[in-house]
């Protein structure tokens, strides 16, 4: 499984996906964010039920009251006009109390806040999602950064070993004077070279299992990546405009700002002059007592009211504030609108790129493949011409050289199509644990 596998338990994708689901800080946010969906969807349910408010109060307090010019009648005492009554409570004891139901019938505003409340649910919902398909992506990208860097380094070794083994013959053959000293310093010199790249990709190496580890919460000293040993192409059947088609529809960034210049549509509605208009029905029950001494001896007052019906409210002067706060909701809406236009050019354009990049890349991969069988045999070739004196020492590094660079190339360039397919789902907002499946299952049928 390659250079040090003794030593280091293999992960594979889905495995680093896992990990980084319960370790990653960014996704940790958008987790704790994602929290709010229910709430404000609560919220915005609430906002067309019934509320019904309860104050009660005590306390001290006094109550004077002088009628004059009042009418009374009763039995026995017959009527009398122009009559003046008067009631004090000085120094009291008081209590209230009222309940108040009311329950929205007409209000356009209300209904904005409404739709405001649903929509920020649901792009808070889209923010999650991002979140979660952009920790995917990354933990695809370091994962495969791992496992390149890995392969690198395992060829490089692999060269070295051939170098070394170079060397030490040259050496030899020298002195038994069957090679001239230029074929020893050659190779001593290849050897040194190739010491130096693999100083360079151990380094590598272990930079990029730091990445990896920080994301996925795993000991760098665990993490063994493995490369996909074939590329799968289901992705790649789509025709391009169907892949622009569903992006427009399906691109997280795309769908945010959709409902940003919503938002803000709905915020100028709250601010038109049908929105200002209110209608309630309302029921209303209470009562106010008060119990002392006063100007004419111990007294006490009681009053008890109730309501039921309706309660309209009509803002007639705001100063300008109403249409200000309109027309700058508009502009917003407009701004929203000029950024969702521009998001889908650019994903249209990154989807282009991607796409094309993968077309290209299945004829490199095919060529890259021929490539390296031919680097073979003619390393073969000139390892047997070495042999009988028809190649040179530099011949056969050279040979050796190209074997190690075909290698990487094809492995670099399989890992591309898979990232490029990942991007590509992304991109269209279709990537989930469904697509790294696919890759992953590639990469466990070849190790």
């Amino acid at each position: 499984m390659g250079f040090h596998a003794s030593s280091a338990q293999a992960i594979d994708l889905m495995e680093a996906w896992q990990g980084a689901i319960g370790n990653d800080r960014g996704y940790a946010v958008a987790e704790a964010g994602h929290g709010v969906v229910a709430p404000r969807q609560k919220q915005a349910a609430a906002l067309w039920r019934p509320n019904v408010v309860l104050n009660a109060g005590a306390g001290y307090g006094r109550d004077n009251t002088d009628t004059r010019g009042a009418y009374f009648a009763g039995p026995g005492f017959g009527q009398s006009e122009d009559i003046a009554f008067s009631t004090s409570v000085n120094s009291g004891t008081t209590h209230n109390w009222a309940l108040t139901a009311t329950q929205p019938l007409y209000d356009p505003k209300r209904r904005a806040e409404q739709q405001q409340l649903l929509m920020s649910a649901d792009q808070s919902d889209l923010e999650w999602n991002a979140a979660r398909q952009s920790l995917m992506q990354s933990v695809a990208e370091r994962y495969f950064d791992l496992a390149v860097a890995q392969e690198s380094l395992r060829v490089l070794q692999q060269q070295k070993q051939a170098v070394e083994r170079l060397a030490t013959e040259m050496r030899d053959r020298f002195q038994l004077g069957a090679t001239p000293i230029t074929d020893t310093h050659e190779s001593e010199a290849r050897l040194a070279s190739v010491q130096a790249q693999v100083l360079y990709a151990e380094m590598e190496v272990e930079t990029r299992k730091n990445i990896l580890a920080d994301t996925t919460g795993l000991s760098p000293e665990q993490l063994f990546a493995l490369l996909p040993q074939r590329v799968s192409e289901e992705l790649m059947q789509t025709p391009l405009e169907q892949w622009i088609s569903e992006a427009e529809s399906g691109n997280f960034d795309i769908r945010m700002k959709a409902i940003a210049g919503d938002l803000a549509r709905q915020e100028a509605r709250k601010f038109t002059l049908e929105s200002s208009v209110k209608l309630d029905a309302i029921a209303q029950a209470g009562r106010d007592y008060i119990s002392g001494s006063g100007d004419f001896g111990s007294a006490s007052n009681a009053q008890t009211s109730g309501m039921v019906g309706v309660q309209v409210s009509v803002p007639l002067f705001t100063g300008g504030y109403r249409s200000a706060r309109e027309e700058e909701a508009l502009r917003l809406a407009d701004k929203a609108d000029a950024e969702m236009a521009l998001a889908r050019q650019q994903v249209a354009q990154s989807i282009r790129a991607t796409w094309l990049n993968l077309k290209a890349g299945s004829g490199r991969v095919q060529a890259l493949t021929q490539a390296l069988e031919a680097s073979r045999l003619r390393l073969d070739a000139t390892t047997l011409g070495h042999q009988v004196g028809d190649r040179t020492t530099l011949d056969v590094i050279n040979a050796e050289n190209d074997v190690a660079s075909a290698e990487l190339a094809l492995t670099q360039a399989k890992v591309n199509q898979v990232l490029n397919q990942i991007r590509l789902a992304a991109l269209a907002g279709k990537l989930d644990e469904s697509v790294l499946t696919v890759f992953n299952r590639d990469m466990l049928a070849g190790n």
